[in-house]
């Protein structure tokens, strides 16, 4: 095994096991951190059977975005279509022998990648171009889209322009990477500089989801404002010190009173002559 190799066989373990534990210990946070207040954004489900509903259309359609920004859910809704795309057709490297969806999919590479990058460099104009979106974007957030941009332009490069010779040989990918995925036979990294640089990008961006604004893949489900029935009358929720603490009925109220000590009656000033 080349040094090359060894190198990022490590970086691909290393990278791995921090998104694992990272968005494991964020989806742990989120699971038991306490939402004891109904805080649902209406219009909210009143039975805890439109719950599911609610979040599937959240989920699949993003329903409240397209409610909010009708241009911020036409660019986030085609990037999030494009890298499903992306992932799904991804899986030839790692399955062998490739289903014939796969391979039915892999003809669409170049179209799923294109509609990727320009919705991403479409919400990156709506982060400049619109004052608000400018107002509230951070420094962080242009950073994760244009780490995106890159991972998305180095695979695009990669796989579809012959010049230069920098497109990629497959097969050799194919067994690199399915052979660190099944801990067997790993082959030599391929010595493609554009391919060394776009799976640094993809190990980068796993290293980073964690920590990043991509955890809301997974907080979701978590966000009591899309998953909380709204009942706050039909159901009261009491704080636990009210649970727990003795109930003054009216008889102890009563020989309280009895037991204090009477007020010394109030003199009032004598009148003058």
């Amino acid at each position: 095994m080349s040094g090359l190799t060894l190198f990022f066989g490590l970086f691909f373990y290393l990278a791995l096991a921090i998104f694992l534990v990272g968005f494991l210990g964020k989806i742990w946070k989120y699971a038991f951190t306490p939402a004891p207040l109904r805080i649902p954004q209406t219009p909210a489900p009143v039975h805890a059977a439109g719950v599911p509903v609610r979040m599937f259309q959240e989920v699949v359609f993003f329903k409240s975005l397209f409610r909010g920004n009708k241009l911020l859910w036409i660019g986030g809704y085609l990037f999030h279509l494009g890298l499903l795309f992306i992932l799904v057709e991804h899986l030839r490297f790692i399955i062998a022998p490739t289903s014939s969806v796969l391979n039915t999919l892999v003809t669409y590479d170049l179209y799923s990648g294109f509609v990727l990058l320009g919705a991403l460099t479409f919400l990156l104009i709506l982060r400049v171009a619109i004052d608000r979106h400018l107002y509230i974007s951070l420094a962080s957030d242009y950073a994760l889209l244009l780490l995106l941009m890159a991972v998305a332009s180095s695979g695009l490069l990669s796989r579809f322009w012959d010049g230069g010779h920098i497109r990629m040989n497959l097969p050799q990918v194919k067994a690199f990477i399915a052979g660190l995925v099944t801990f067997n036979n790993i082959g030599s990294v391929p010595t493609n500089k554009l391919f060394l640089i776009h799976f640094s990008l993809v190990l980068i961006l796993l290293i980073y989801f964690p920590f990043s604004k991509l955890m809301h893949a997974g907080g979701l489900f978590f966000s009591p404002t899309r998953n909380q029935v709204d009942n706050p009358r039909e159901k009261r929720w009491a704080t636990p010190w009210v649970k727990t603490r003795p109930t003054a009925t009216l008889p102890a109220l009563e020989m309280q009173q009895q037991q204090a000590p009477a007020a010394a009656p109030v003199q009032e000033p004598a009148a003058e002559g």
